[in-house]
């Protein structure tokens, strides 16, 4: 089932480079990174209350909370950076810089999380590597 919603959010995260490119042009970035925030807030929190699992808000750690508000922090310096880019840049190019977050995944993976670096994931990354240069050269 995960492969499916792996595949599913590349899709959705294409449609959102698209819809972004057009919907910025004339938009502050900040601003247009704003409006789709609360979008996502309101979906979020929409899915949550539709499948009832608001109970579990008190169950969830402190150390859960902390490692949540980081990567929701990671998340707007992300789209900040990811709109700002959008509206100055071609989608066809900063869209591949943007997926090099692949590659810089894996290494955090591997040195944080102790996950497995193979020689399949070197030669994956060098190849994303060069696959972006090329694109965007």
């Amino acid at each position: 089932m995960w492969l499916l919603f792996a595949f599913l959010s590349a899709v959705f995260a294409a449609l959102t480079s698209i819809l972004a490119k057009v919907g910025i042009e004339g938009v502050n970035s900040n601003l247009a990174t704003a409006i789709r925030t609360v979008v996502v807030v309101i979906m979020a929190w929409g899915i949550v209350f539709m499948t009832n699992v608001q109970s579990g808000l008190g169950s969830i750690s402190r150390k859960s909370w902390i490692f949540l508000i980081l990567s929701g922090l990671a998340t707007g310096a992300s789209w900040l950076c990811y709109y700002r880019a959008l509206q100055t840049g071609e989608a066809s190019k900063v869209v591949p810089i943007d997926k090099l977050s692949v590659v810089i995944t894996l290494i955090l993976a591997f040195i944080f999380l102790h996950e497995q670096f193979t020689i399949k994931s070197l030669i994956g990354c060098v190849l994303i590597g060069v696959g972006t240069l090329f694109m965007v050269l």
